[in-house]
């Protein structure tokens, strides 16, 4: 799979986990670490576990390795690593403290209905 199949299999997850606010930044040229950044919250700890887990679960269906997944058991802030992919799942309060979309406010933005498509 390549970064793109990669960024659209975690959206879906998200999504079909109730994740909130979705945004995905195209970081190619601007950072090492990553193509793209999936960036989501939800409202409780609860729920972010679940968006974590799914995504967790759907890259290992597919053969897709989670590289490092750090902040499950405070569910705070939760990232998937996935080598092109980083998906960043916050709880609400995190998400606008942190926030990363600011930070890495030149990186453009993706539509995120195309990678629910």
């Amino acid at each position: 799979m390549n970064s793109r199949d990669i960024l659209a299999l975690t959206v879906k997850a998200g999504s079909d986990k109730k994740a909130e606010d979705i945004v995905v930044l195209n970081m190619q040229g601007i950072s090492l670490i990553a193509d793209y950044f999936m960036i989501c919250h939800a409202n409780n700890e609860k729920n972010v576990q679940a968006i974590a887990r799914e995504m967790k679960e759907k890259a290992e269906e597919n053969g897709i390795p989670v590289k490092r997944l750090e902040g499950f058991d405070e569910a705070k802030w939760v990232l998937i690593d996935l080598g092109d992919v980083v998906a960043h799942v916050f709880h609400r309060d995190e998400r606008s403290y942190y926030n990363l979309e600011k930070l890495w406010g030149d990186a453009p933005r993706e539509e995120v209905s195309e990678w629910l498509a």
